[in-house]
């Protein structure tokens, strides 16, 4: 149970701020996994077909494009988040 002096709940912008903070985290994670996919791709036999390497290819630097545009967008919102209840009272 919280004190009694302390809020109940988070102000917006350290909110905010938390949870851009934890996004920025989890691309790592999300990039990790969406690289393993390949990985469960068919290789090639007698009844399967194989993917094609330029295929593979095109899947990785996508996946790798993905991964940086997410990367600049977060940077982005952390760079305009408020570091502290000062600077989001500030005009």
């Amino acid at each position: 149970m919280a004190p009694r002096g302390s809020p109940l709940f988070l102000e917006r912008g350290s909110y905010r701020q938390r949870r851009v903070m934890d996004a920025a985290r989890l691309v790592v994670f999300l990039g990790v996994g969406l690289w393993m996919i390949p990985l469960l791709w068919p290789t090639g036999g007698a009844a399967e077909e194989a993917v094609p390497m330029s295929r593979a290819l095109l899947y990785v630097f996508g996946i790798w494009s993905l991964l940086i545009l997410a990367s600049v967008y977060l940077a982005y919102r952390m760079r305009w988040l408020p570091k502290t209840p000062e600077d989001a009272e500030a005009p």
